[in-house]
């Protein structure tokens, strides 16, 4: 339904209907439309975007990068981009992606640096945090602003540049 309707339109009465069910059943495990629509989202994407095992840093996050790329250049991109959009004026929305979507991708993030390091391939001082804005802040600036396309070549552009900085050679 969040395809079909965008975050602002969606409504428990909505989702109830569609299921064909009351709305307390709804209510009991989903508190708010916030937590009902991130839960929907993730259960839908979260396989999709995993990271791989490639024996490479630079490698796992081009793959994984590529999985993102093609979800957001899929509806369900429309979908995250109304999320973020909406949850500017909506805090338990933002919160619900923070801490659902945000957060958990990041410690996906910061384990593949940690294999990196212990690998050798990378630097021991790299400040994850900021590494990880470098790689995927350009991914949702163009999801959002829609100046340039989400291509495999920016992609691959943007690890290649970012890997440089952190690699130990």
């Amino acid at each position: 339904m969040l395809n079909e309707v965008g975050f602002m339109d969606l409504t428990i009465e909505g989702v109830a209907a569609r299921a064909e069910v009351g709305k307390p059943t709804i209510y009991r495990r989903w508190k708010t439309k916030s937590a009902l629509a991130m839960d929907a989202f993730l259960e839908a994407v979260t396989p999709e975007i995993a990271f791989p095992d490639t024996g490479s840093v630079q490698n796992d996050f081009k793959e994984q990068m590529q999985k993102i790329v093609k979800l957001m250049n899929s509806p369900r991109g429309e979908v995250l981009a109304n999320v973020i959009g909406c949850g500017q004026a909506d805090e338990e929305l933002i919160a619900a992606f923070r801490d659902n979507w945000l957060t958990p991708r990041r410690e996906d993030a910061k384990r593949i640096f940690q294999r990196g390091v212990a690998r050798g391939e990378l630097r021991e001082n790299i400040d994850v945090e900021v590494a990880i804005d470098a790689l995927y802040s350009p991914l949702f600036y163009r999801l959002l602003l829609k100046h340039q396309p989400l291509t495999q070549k920016f992609v691959n552009e943007l690890v290649e540049l970012v890997m440089k900085g952190v690699s130990k050679a």
